[in-house]
């Protein structure tokens, strides 16, 4: 076997060293995008908001939308904002995400994507560390932002649908009433445009910085990756903080100039009603939203060409592919991608993706052999089709690439002799937790300061609809007092987001022990493994 060598990227004929960057997307910026359909088809319906409180739904076209964006960024200029200030979206599903993140980006803002189920604490943190300027938050946050995030200038509520009033009601009418167009600013395509926390495997969530190449990458490659066309309609039912919702569905529709339904969130007793009345042709969908649509009977009348997901399946009695692929904030797109026209075997991920190069190695960065599990690792180009690096957090973005240039993913996977791969787990120290990846070492910095707690191990138990459910091993104190597991779970809950939150906290004499005196979590891991 050899080593694995990143291949060689030439130059773009007539270009400058350094400006191969550019290339895929000239000078275009995220304004050009949300501009472009705008001016071709301004009467076609853009946007579909369809509420679970059995409001009706409304609808907006492409130049009802553009409207709604240019009145809140008019907006936030004249409270402030400046290109390179980051503005915090911390909302559920709603129009007013989509509008608020498009104002924000469109005058050379940054938009740093809050999850909702996010504690006091990592709220906190998140304002300590991306230190923004402002926000713009649903009703229900307002009094925890207030109180966590004491470093924004001001905060904005929303209800969810307030940008596109008339200016004149709703909270957000402050900002939205002041002018009907923002100032033009020009934007480097290279500049910083949102910023997404994830979980890596350190105690707290990594800044993936996006720059506006990256968006627009996004936008190209996951409409190309969906087999998108403009006359598809897009269900969105999973969270927009997410890359999947913003960068695979949002963006991958309006690059094509599709239409897009959106939903609070992912309920199963509504998705097959709101996917025929609106006659939705495509979604993205992970394996929690296939487990729980498990068993319902799948509508003869649906219009679903095909879905998109994790891996490739065979869905229903009416033969829906779920055509597998695989990519994560880091990578902006999917670096391993099903063929739409030749589907690939169930439970596979698909090939590697013509936009990256791929390897499966072992710990010494050597190819393995078909069959042989392996990390894999993903080559591209920073800012363009991978993210520009982590916020303010240069050892990280250090660590994520070998000298080589290869990002290492810390997932392990495996492949065929086709070259087909198939997932297999998350690197040992990282959660899938239906749906969110959770950091081992998130849970056991918050476990470990709990008075009494001498030490703590945190690992998955096997849990058939999230995926992964966190457990915490803990030895106490030799003078614990009593109720330290009462101790601990209040203390997860004041300081972590409910996903990440033990769901079994056990008290043990001692952990199993590895070389170096290191906790073998593989035995932990078994032993949950062997109670299912």
């Amino acid at each position: 076997m050899n080593a694995v060598v990143a291949p060689a990227y030439p130059l773009v004929a007539g270009c400058s060293p350094g400006d191969e960057i550019r290339a895929p997307f000239g000078d275009r910026t995220v304004p050009w995008l949300l501009a472009r359909y705008r001016n071709a088809v301004p009467d076609r319906v853009f946007l579909t908001w369809e509420p679970h409180t059995g409001a009706a739904a409304q609808s907006w076209t492409y130049e009802q939308f553009g409207v709604a964006v240019d009145r809140l960024a008019a907006g936030l200029q004249a409270r402030g904002v400046a290109p390179g200030d980051r503005v915090v979206l911390l909302m559920d599903n709603c129009p007013d995400f989509l509008a608020g993140w498009s104002a924000i980006v469109s005058i050379g803002a940054v938009a740093v994507c809050l999850n909702t189920r996010s504690s006091a604490d990592e709220l906190a943190y998140f304002d300590e560390h991306a230190a923004p300027r402002a926000a713009l938050v649903g009703t229900r946050f307002a009094e925890a932002v207030a109180a966590a995030m004491p470093g924004l200038s001001w905060t904005v509520t929303t209800t969810g649908t307030d940008a596109f009033g008339d200016g004149a009601d709703g909270p957000l009418a402050e900002l939205t009433g002041i002018a009907d167009v923002p100032t033009p600013v020009r934007i480097d395509p290279m500049a910083a445009a949102t910023i997404q926390y994830t979980s890596g495997t350190t105690a707290r969530p990594k800044a993936v910085v996006w720059t506006h190449t990256n968006c627009l990458w996004a936008a190209r490659t996951n409409a190309a990756h969906a087999g998108l066309r403009p006359d598809d309609t897009g269900l969105i039912t999973l969270p927009l903080f997410h890359t999947n919702a913003l960068g695979y569905s949002f963006l991958g529709l309006l690059w094509v100039g599709a239409s897009i339904v959106l939903t609070p969130g992912f309920s199963a007793s509504r998705f097959w009603d709101v996917s025929v009345r609106h006659g939705c042709t495509w979604v993205s969908v992970v394996s929690f939203m296939l487990r729980a649509l498990a068993g319902r009977p799948v509508p003869y009348d649906h219009r679903y060409r095909h879905w998109s997901g994790s891996t490739s399946v065979l869905w229903g009695p009416t033969g829906i592919r779920t055509t597998g692929w695989f990519g994560m904030t880091e990578t902006v797109s999917h670096p391993v991608v099903s063929e739409l026209a030749h589907p690939d075997p169930d439970g596979t991920m698909g090939l590697p993706a013509p936009e990256y190069a791929v390897a499966v190695v072992d710990e010494d960065g050597l190819a393995v052999e078909p069959g042989v599990v392996g990390e894999l690792w993903v080559r591209g180009v920073v800012g363009v089709s991978l993210f520009a690096g982590y916020y303010r957090n240069d050892e990280a973005t250090r660590d994520a690439f070998t000298e080589s240039g290869w990002f290492r993913t810390g997932d392990r996977v495996s492949r065929d002799q086709a070259g087909r791969l198939r997932y297999v787990e998350r690197a040992k120290d990282m959660l899938k937790v239906g749906g969110e990846n959770v950091a081992a070492a998130e849970v056991e910095r918050v476990v470990a300061a709990v008075p009494g707690v001498r030490e703590v191990a945190v690992v998955a138990a096997p849990d058939h609809m999230l995926g992964d459910a966190p457990v915490a091993f803990v030895i106490a104190a030799e003078r614990a007092a009593d109720g330290l597991v009462s101790d601990i779970e209040a203390a997860c809950e004041r300081m972590l987001s409910d996903f990440k939150r033990p769901r079994q906290i056990r008290l043990v004499d001692e952990l199993p022990r590895s070389t170096l005196d290191k906790v073998a979590k593989a035995r932990l891991r078994a032993l949950l493994a062997n109670e299912v």
